[in-house]
This record gives structure tokens, C-alpha cells and sequence, in this order.
């Protein structure tokens, strides 16, 4: 089917990835799927696989040994209610979900390294963000971002941003009550690798907030994963 998204000055027309490309590709995504379109930036991006069937990784992600800590391989699971993911899953949440508004895939790594290399579709929300200790005003921005709002009653002329940071400093307000999730995006947290622990910190800290852990998906094996399928990045 095809979808028309609005941006600023520029309509593109996003084309499922279940459709054929205009011209055959030898390495696919799978046997139905040759490529999936999303914006990034203002720009159409297809992601595909690298056809260049002699490929090999190179730089930090072809590394099988990291110091452990920090580096520890992570579990398959990291919260009761959260699912995992893998590329084909992501793909398909970029198609139905991120392109259609409904969903948010997010690199949960610093900005130094979401600036290097990131997957198309995705918007930098780092790890510590929505730790307790983080940044009240960056919290609000974020959950913003996600379709998060107050369950304060505020005056209609205050903005949403006003009414959060109000919310924030009601100290009488019991942590976890003051969010209405109510339209909560489905969300898909990706970081480095099966050996980051920063978008499984970013889930624990969403889930303290009280986000609903039937929205939140945790793709595990991240850039390193993404990279080695050969997979589209952007910088």
C-alpha cells in the first residue's frame, strides 16, 4: 500500500518494503522482503542489505572481547512484559509503526556516537535520560516525544511543557501517577550491541516512570547486529 508523509516542504511517497524493487536485488532481507522505506532528516531512505556479497565488517563492531564490566553480554529478557526483537521485527516496526506515526524507534546511545552512524527512522533519547537523577526538563521533552501527558489538572493556557514541569515539582504527587500513558507510542530501544547495557537501563528507567511494558520492545542485538547483516545506516 502506499502512504503519503507530510514534511515541512517535502511530500514523499513511502513505498512498503513487501513491494518489488524496480530492480531485483540478489542479497534480500528475507524471501518476501526486498527493502523497507522510512524518512530520516526530511529524507527517503531504503534500507536494504549491502549487495556486495564479499562484504565484511570492519571497525569497533568486527570486536568479539570487550572489558566486562561494563561490557557484559546482556539477557535475552530484560523485564517481564517487554519483548525482544530482532531485524526483521524492527523492520517491520519501522513500516507499521514508525511511518505511520504510531510508534518511535530509538537510539538509545549518547549523541556522540547516534551522531557517527544510527539506523534510519531513529531519534537519539540516551540511556540516562529517563534515569531519576536525569534532567527533569529533558525527561518532559522526551516523554513528549512519546505521546506521554500530565494527569494534572492546568489552566488551558499553560503549555504542555509548562504543565509537566509543574507536575515535576508537586512533590505531593506519588512517583508514577502523574503520567497519563493513556496514548503512549509503541516504542523499539536499540543501543551498541548484545553487550550494551545502555538501552536495557533506558527500559528500566521508562518502566519506573510507569510506561506500559506491553509497548516497549527491546532490540538486543543493536548497531553491532544491524551492522553484520549488512543493513542501511545513516549518519
Amino acid at each position: 500500500m502506499f502512504q503519503f508523509k507530510k514534511i515541512p516542504g517535502l511530500s514523499i511517497l513511502l513505498l512498503s518494503g513487501f513491494m518489488a524493487s524496480a530492480q531485483a536485488l540478489e542479497v534480500n532481507i528475507s524471501k518476501r522482503m526486498s527493502h523497507v522505506n522510512t524518512v530520516h532528516n526530511g529524507k527517503l531512505v531504503k534500507i536494504k542489505r549491502n549487495q556486495d556479497q564479499t562484504n565484511v565488517l570492519s571497525g569497533a563492531y568486527t570486536k568479539t572481547s570487550r572489558k566486562c564490566p561494563p561490557f557484559c553480554i546482556q539477557p535475552m529478557s530484560v523485564a517481564p512484559g517487554v519483548g525482544t526483537v530482532g531485524e526483521v521485527e524492527v523492520l517491520n516496526f519501522i513500516k507499521d509503526k514508525v511511518n505511520h506515526g504510531t510508534g518511535v524507534l530509538i537510539d538509545a546511545r549518547t549523541a556522540s556516537w547516534f551522531k557517527k552512524a544510527t539506523i534510519p527512522g531513529s531519534i537519539n533519547i540516551p540511556f540516562n535520560t529517563f534515569s531519576k537523577d536525569g534532567s527533569d526538563l529533558l525527561k518532559v521533552s522526551a516523554l513528549t516525544k512519546l505521546g506521554v501527558t500530565t494527569r494534572k489538572e492546568v489552566e488551558k493556557e499553560e503549555s504542555l511543557i509548562d504543565q509537566m514541569l509543574g507536575m515535576l515539582q508537586d512533590k505531593t504527587v506519588e512517583v508514577g501517577s502523574q503520567w497519563d500513558f493513556s496514548k503512549a507510542k509503541y516504542v523499539v530501544l536499540w543501543c551498541n550491541g548484545m553487550w550494551c547495557e545502555q538501552s536495557p537501563r533506558a527500559i528500566r528507567g521508562l518502566l519506573d516512570l510507569g510506561y506500559p511494558a506491553e509497548k516497549i520492545f527491546y532490540y538486543r542485538g543493536g548497531m553491532q547486529a544491524w551492522q553484520s547483516l549488512g543493513l542501511t545506516i545513516v549518519n
